[in-house]
C-alpha cells in the first residue's frame, strides 16, 4: 500500500505541479472484508490527511455504530483523493462535486487500490462512487440497499452520509440499508 501511495503521489505532484494538492489516502487494514468508498475529501479530511472525519463522517461512524460495525475493522477512501474546490460568492473556499475528469483520472488508481484491499464488499457512497464504478446511468436512488455482483465482488450502494445533513428525510432509509448491510454480513 505504501508504494501505490507514492506512486499516486508522484503521479498527481506531477499532473498538478503548479498547485499543492494535499492527497488524502484510504485508511483502514489490507485485507478487510468491506472497503467504504466516497466521492472526495472535504475541508476536514484535508486539513487532518484522513477520510470521512468531518460531519459526514461523524454521520456515518453513528451509522456503523447502530449497525454494530466497527469503522477499523473497515477500508475506508474515496474515489477523487484531494479536495475539489470553487470559489463561492462570498469568496470562500467550498467543496464541489468531483469533474468526470477527475473521476476518469482517479478510476484507474482507485480500481488499483480495490485489488489491494481485496474486500469482499465494497459499499459505494453516493453517486459518484457507484456511477464510477458501475457506469453513469447508475444512480445511487435507484440502487440504494441492494446487493449488486460486480467483478467477483458485492456492491452495496448506500447514500452519502452527508445526504442525511441536506435531507433529513433519508435518515430512516439510510438506517435501514445500514442495517439490512450489517445484518447480511453477520451472517455470511
Amino acid at each position: 500500500m505504501q508504494r501505490f501511495q507514492r506512486e499516486l503521489s508522484d503521479f498527481v505532484h506531477k499532473l498538478y505541479e503548479d498547485e499543492r494538492k494535499v492527497l488524502v489516502f484510504g485508511e483502514g487494514p489490507t485485507g478487510a472484508r468491506v472497503m467504504m468508498i466516497g466521492e472526495a475529501p472535504g475541508e476536514q479530511e484535508s486539513l487532518q490527511g484522513r477520510p470521512f472525519v468531518g460531519k459526514a463522517g461523524k454521520n456515518l461512524d453513528a451509522f456503523l455504530l447502530a449497525a454494530g460495525m466497527r469503522r477499523d475493522e473497515l477500508y475506508v477512501t474515496n474515489t477523487v483523493k484531494f479536495r475539489p474546490t470553487k470559489i463561492s460568492p462570498s469568496g470562500r473556499t467550498v467543496n464541489r462535486p468531483p469533474t468526470q475528469e477527475e473521476v476518469r483520472l482517479f478510476l484507474p488508481w482507485l480500481l488499483r487500490e480495490i485489488g489491494l484491499v481485496s474486500p469482499r464488499y465494497v459499499i459505494t457512497l453516493g453517486n459518484v462512487p457507484l456511477k464510477a464504478l458501475m457506469g453513469r446511468d447508475a444512480v445511487v436512488g435507484e440502487a440504494h440497499g441492494r446487493f449488486i455482483e460486480w467483478n467477483g465482488r458485492v456492491l452495496y450502494p448506500l447514500y452519502h452520509p452527508a445526504s442525511v445533513i441536506y435531507n433529513p428525510a433519508l435518515k430512516d432509509v439510510y438506517s435501514r440499508d445500514v442495517a439490512r448491510f450489517a445484518g447480511a454480513l453477520q451472517k455470511d
